[in-house]
């Protein structure tokens, strides 16, 4: 079996050397003979399921893209197994590239596509998903630490204590750097550690007694449709403003949020595929973060705050509650 596998793999890489060899003087004897001919490069997309974010990054993949690149699409539905049968039929058909959207996708690409390259997204952490092999890279969701501190101290400049809840099984990485860099700027970052969902009540109350904001992080454990509500609603009580990641947080009630566009991610994403087709960029390469980050601000959380929004800030939001 082993042997077998590595036949198929050389003799994939032997119609590429082959291609690579051939196909300028082909392109280039049917530019003379014919101008609008356009020799068609395959790209396949893989989707861990069919859900409206993902569609989303998907469309703005497709608007980056040429008209002469054919485009053939998968959703593995959720389920793994079926994900690496689909994976094992892109990988015989040898596309020139593949997107992976959502993290089962990029894991079942990883685990059966080998030697083409693919770009995923939509995919939270791929560091510590473990998406690291040499023909992957992607887009990054997560917005870097440093653009959300400036940002909340833009708005917020006088605080000097950030209070943060976390489950240190999820994101005790992200805390620990976000420590670091608050500590450079001055700002003591007061985090509370939960390991259960029920632990957030009593651990918000005590943390929000000390601090000047309250800045939410991606935790599956500290954030569900139920418990931010509450965490919303306690804030809010006790007049400590809320910085979120979700342009919905910020129409919920939180002052101020950063947040991706999913159809950006895409575009950025497509933009990405096409330097590597094009030979601009070679893999390996490190996942690229986001280009274009959108900010929320709700200005009348700000008016029952007594916070003054920056007026250049103001202007730059892309959505004003």
């Amino acid at each position: 079996m082993g042997h077998r596998a590595s036949r198929n793999v050389s003799s994939r890489q032997d119609r590429r050397q082959l291609r690579d060899t051939w196909m300028p003087s082909i392109v280039g004897l049917l530019a003379l003979i014919w101008p609008s001919v356009l020799l068609a490069t395959e790209v396949v997309i893989l989707k861990s399921s069919d859900i409206a974010a993902y569609n989303q990054a998907i469309n703005g993949f497709k608007a980056t893209l040429p008209p002469h690149m054919t485009l053939t699409e998968y959703d593995l539905q959720g389920d793994l197994e079926k994900g690496r049968k689909l994976a094992r039929k892109i990988l015989a058909s040898d596309p020139a590239l593949v997107l992976a959207v959502g993290l089962k996708a990029a894991k079942v690409a990883q685990l059966e596509i080998v030697d083409i390259p693919v770009v995923y997204s939509m995919v939270l952490d791929p560091t510590k998903n473990g998406l690291t092999t040499p023909n992957l890279t992607g887009v990054l969701i997560e917005i870097p630490l440093e653009r959300q501190l400036s940002a909340i101290h833009s708005v917020l400049p006088q605080v000097r204590r950030l209070g943060v809840l976390y489950d240190p099984a999820k994101t005790a990485t992200t805390i620990a750097e976000a420590q670091r860099l608050t500590k450079r700027n001055g700002i003591e970052l007061i985090a509370t550690p939960v390991s259960h969902e029920r632990d957030v009540p009593a651990a918000l109350r005590n943390l929000l007694g000390p601090v000047g904001g309250l800045w939410l992080v991606p935790d599956s454990t500290v954030l569900t449709d139920e418990s931010l509500r509450f965490i919303l609603n306690a804030a809010l009580e006790q007049r400590v403003p809320v910085i979120g990641f979700s342009r919905e947080f910020a129409r919920s009630g939180a002052l101020l949020c950063l947040s991706v566009n999913y159809s950006d991610i895409g575009r950025q994403a497509g933009q990405l595929a096409r330097k590597l087709l094009d030979g601009r960029l070679t893999m390996p390469m490190k996942p690229m973060p986001p280009e274009r980050i959108d900010l929320s601000l709700n200005l009348k959380t700000a008016r029952f705050l007594g916070i003054d929004i920056p007026k250049d800030l103001e202007n730059r939001a892309d959505e004003l509650y």
